[in-house]
């Protein structure tokens, strides 16, 4: 079952790459926040129909979660118009070669020290060297 959550992440991670190319196109032509606008909405719509069709949970209980966790729409925003900024810029490869740099520092912080409620899993030196030529490669992928 391990790997089906795997290759389920696998098929996430394609599509974060596609739709890295897919919203900077459309951000050259209508504009970065405008493109992010339009992603969001149509992601929200395709989200209630699996939520009215799919949905097990209960959303009520929103009202429930800590406040920190309401962040994520604002988190995504975020991304979302930076790739739409940067991949003009810089291209896709190079901006979700930043972009997953980025994810695997912070995630590394918060396995280390469990934040955001998450499960401890601590930086050893292996990690360190890892994400230590995570940042070198990022250097020698941008450079000239």
């Amino acid at each position: 079952m391990k790997w089906f959550y795997l290759l389920l992440s696998l098929i996430g991670g394609l599509a974060v790459g596609m739709q890295a190319a897919v919203n900077g196109g459309l951000g050259k032509k209508v504009g970065p926040i405008e493109a992010t606008f339009i992603s969001f909405c149509v992601g929200t719509a395709a989200l209630f129909f699996m939520v009215l069709f799919w949905g097990k949970g209960n959303i009520l209980a929103v009202s429930e979660v800590p406040k920190f966790q309401l962040i994520g729409g604002i988190l995504g925003a975020f991304y979302l118009a930076v790739v739409v900024i940067a991949v003009p810029k810089v291209g896709v490869s190079g901006a979700l070669f930043a972009v997953i740099t980025g994810q695997l520092l912070i995630s590394a912080l918060i396995d280390h020290f469990g934040l955001f409620g998450a499960q401890q899993f601590p930086l050893d030196l292996k990690k360190l060297i890892a994400l230590g030529l995570m940042l070198g490669a990022l250097y020698l992928f941008h450079h000239k």
